[in-house]
C-alpha cells in the first residue's frame, strides 16, 4: 500500500508543471552564484556581487562538491520548501484530501507516499545541480586549457548525500508548515520569510550583538545547514554558509530536524480534520 501512495505521489510530482519549473530555477540559481557571479568577477564585469571575487579556479572541476551544494542552506532550500508545500498543501486547496482517503490507505500511509515521493524529488534536485555543475565547470576548465581533475567519488557521494540531507529537511519543513495551515500560500509565505529574512537576520544581524542570539544560532537549521556544506568546501560568501560548528554536529542536527518535521507533520495529520 505505501509503494502504491508513492507511486502514485511521483505521478503527481512529475506531471505538475510547477515542480519542473522548480527544479529549472534552482539549477539556474546554482549555476548563477557558483559559476557565473565568478566568471564574471574574473572578467571584471561584476565587483561586488557575492563570490564575484572567488577567482576563475573557483570554477574549475575539482570545486564541483562545494560549488554544487553551497546554495542549499538559503536559496535552493526555498525551492525544496516550495515544493514541500505544494505536494501537501494542494491537497487543501483543492479539496482532494477525502478522494484520496477514501480510495483504502490510511491518512499515514498516504502521508508516508508523499514524504518519500518528495524524498525522490530531492535527490532529483540535488543530482541535477551536481551533473550541470560537472557540466559547467569541465566546458570552462576546457575553455582554459586545463586538465580535468575531477574530486573523489567518495566526496561526490558524501556531497550529494549532505545535500540530500538538507534539501529533504527543507521539504519536510514545508510540508510540515502546509499541514499545520492547511493551505498553500500562507505556509509557503511564512516559510519563505523564515529562510530567506528572519534567520538571515538572526544569524548575521543579531547573533554579535546578542550572546544568546549567538547561541540559539547553533541550533538553527539554517545554520548548521550552512556549516554542514562549509566543511565540505561551499564558498563561505554563498548566503547562509559559514562553518559555525563542526560538520559531525552539523549533520546531527540537520538529520534532527528532519525526524522532528516529518514526526510533527505526521501527528498533525493524523489527529486533525483534513477539511
Amino acid at each position: 500500500m505505501l509503494w502504491r501512495s508513492t507511486s502514485a505521489e511521483l505521478t503527481k510530482l512529475t506531471r505538475r508543471p510547477a515542480n519542473w519549473l522548480m527544479l529549472a530555477v534552482g539549477t539556474a540559481l546554482g549555476l548563477t552564484f557558483t559559476y557565473l557571479l565568478p566568471l564574471a568577477g574574473a572578467a571584471g564585469a561584476s565587483s561586488g556581487a557575492p563570490n564575484s571575487d572567488r577567482g576563475l579556479a573557483s570554477t574549475f572541476p575539482d570545486q564541483l562538491v562545494g560549488n554544487s551544494i553551497g546554495g542549499l542552506p538559503v536559496f535552493l532550500g526555498a525551492i525544496a520548501l516550495v515544493i514541500g508545500v505544494l505536494a501537501v498543501g494542494g491537497e487543501y486547496g483543492w479539496g482532494t484530501w477525502k478522494t484520496v482517503l477514501t480510495q483504502g490507505p490510511s491518512r499515514l500511509t498516504v502521508y508516508g507516499g508523499k514524504l518519500f515521493a518528495l524524498a525522490f524529488a530531492m535527490l532529483a534536485l540535488v543530482v541535477a545541480i551536481f551533473a550541470c555543475g560537472a557540466l559547467v565547470s569541465a566546458v570552462i576548465a576546457l575553455s582554459e586549457g586545463v586538465p580535468l581533475s575531477w574530486p573523489s567519488v567518495g566526496s561526490v557521494v558524501v556531497g550529494v548525500g549532505a545535500g540530500w540531507l538538507i534539501a529533504c529537511t527543507w521539504a519536510a519543513f514545508g510540508v510540515l508548515l502546509a499541514i499545520a495551515m492547511r493551505g498553500v500560500a500562507l505556509p509557503m509565505g511564512l516559510g519563505l520569510v523564515w529562510l530567506l529574512v528572519v534567520q538571515n537576520l538572526l544569524i548575521g544581524v543579531a547573533a554579535p550583538l546578542v550572546s544568546w542570539v549567538e547561541d540559539l544560532q547553533l541550533g538553527l537549521p539554517g545554520s548548521n545547514a550552512g556549516s554542514l556544506v562549509a566543511s565540505l568546501g561551499a564558498s563561505t560568501q554563498s548566503p547562509g554558509v559559514a562553518e559555525l560548528t563542526g560538520p559531525v554536529q552539523a549533520a546531527l542536527v540537520v538529520f534532527a530536524y528532519l525526524i522532528a518535521f516529518t514526526g510533527l507533520g505526521g501527528w498533525l495529520l493524523h489527529r486533525r480534520d483534513v477539511i
